[in-house]
């Protein structure tokens, strides 16, 4: 799967993209992460600049259409496969597991980074992308949305984790729409605290009638909504 990030701070990602699952999903070749920078689409060649301040007024500065949409073209004719626009704004479509399964279906996911005080609103309506929101709060940009997004999908690509049940089996995932249950691992007991017996029963038909009965439990106790949007699927 390719990503194409587009940012006016492509350092960020330094770091994220050579730790763990991501690092070796990239190494493999299971993913392709590519940044572009939005400032080498700036007209204003000596200064880079990409930004304005808002007709009407108004606090903070606004991300310029025409580098923005000659950019985003630009990448997108930088492979044959098509790809899904997604901006990252605190008005889009709030990201649960669900969208992430839905991306995660897509072969190529191209991600706008917004600053400031976001995109002039020409580049919503020249270029349609999809709006996400990672959650009903403000970043000072959309390079943390963009990482998440591209944790959330990156996960449920085959091959990535060691264990394909692993994903299946996650909080909110295609196949548990509830939250996991308690886990457990050495020492067996630890200041009091014991393992629950179930566990250490080998029965494995009672374990998992031990699992599920957990999940429903703290399900019920901390996103009982989630109880609701099961019965409707």
């Amino acid at each position: 799967m390719r990503f194409d990030v587009v940012t006016l701070f492509p350092a960020i990602f330094d770091g994220y993209l050579t730790q763990s699952l991501l690092d070796k999903a990239i190494r493999r070749d299971l993913v392709q992460i590519h940044r572009h920078n939005l400032r080498d689409w700036a007209e204003d060649t000596p200064h880079r600049k990409v930004d304005d301040r808002p007709f009407g007024g108004g606090p903070g500065m606004l991300i310029q259409v025409e580098p923005t949409v000659n950019c985003v073209r630009s990448v997108q004719a930088m492979d044959d496969t098509p790809a899904r626009k997604i901006l990252l704004t605190p008005a889009g479509r709030r990201l649960d597991q669900r969208v992430a399964e839905d991306l995660a279906t897509s072969k190529r996911l191209l991600l706008m980074c917004g600053r400031y005080e976001g995109f002039d609103q020409r580049v919503h309506d020249i270029l349609q992308p999809e709006e996400i929101s990672v959650g009903d709060f403000v970043l000072n940009g959309g390079e943390v949305a963009a990482m998440i997004i591209i944790d959330a999908v990156v996960r449920l690509l085959p091959g990535v984790l060691g264990d394909e049940q692993s994903s299946f089996d996650d909080s909110f995932s295609r196949g548990n729409r509830l939250l996991e249950f308690p886990q457990y691992t050495r020492p067996r007991e630890f200041e009091g605290h014991v393992v629950p017996d179930v566990l250490l029963s080998g029965d494995h038909q009672k374990i998992a009638a031990w699992r599920a009965e957990q999940s429903h439990h703290k399900t019920m106790q901390r996103r009982s909504d989630l109880l609701d949007e099961s019965a409707e699927s």
